[in-house]
């Protein structure tokens, strides 16, 4: 069954950090592109970061750029968000999800996506 989990949400302060985990089974995470994405209530769904297939490749929101870092572990067929001074406009649900395209494509476009987790809940608030 191909799944992908997302997990390491929560409740941080304004200014703390999570970093947020997605871990895939059912298949091998190192032949997609993985996309990290965020809705807000009443927002529409918003692609955050996402890292190629290919090289690696790494692409951020101007919004979160210089805060988030996306990673991956190949051999743990897992990827990461690790986001530091976080605001209260980060308030997301947060969603990872691959795209068989190697390479970053921006916009990030959640139709190129094809897998997608559940989500984990992030809250800044103080």
């Amino acid at each position: 069954q191909v799944q992908l989990v997302e997990s390491g949400g929560g409740l941080v302060q304004p200014g703390g950090s999570l970093r947020l985990s997605c871990a895939a089974s059912g298949f091998t995470l190192d032949k997609y592109t993985i996309g990290w994405f965020r809705q807000a209530p009443g927002k529409e769904r918003e692609g955050v970061s996402c890292i190629s297939s290919s090289d690696g490749t790494t692409y951020y929101a101007d919004s979160v750029k210089s805060r988030f870092t996306v990673s991956r572990d190949n051999a743990k067929n897992t990827a990461y968000l690790q986001m530091h001074n976080l605001k209260p406009e980060d308030t997301a649900v947060y969603y990872c999800a691959t795209s068989p395209h190697p390479t970053v494509v921006v916009p990030m476009v959640s139709g190129n996506f094809g897998s997608w987790g559940q989500g984990t809940q992030v809250t800044v608030s103080s």
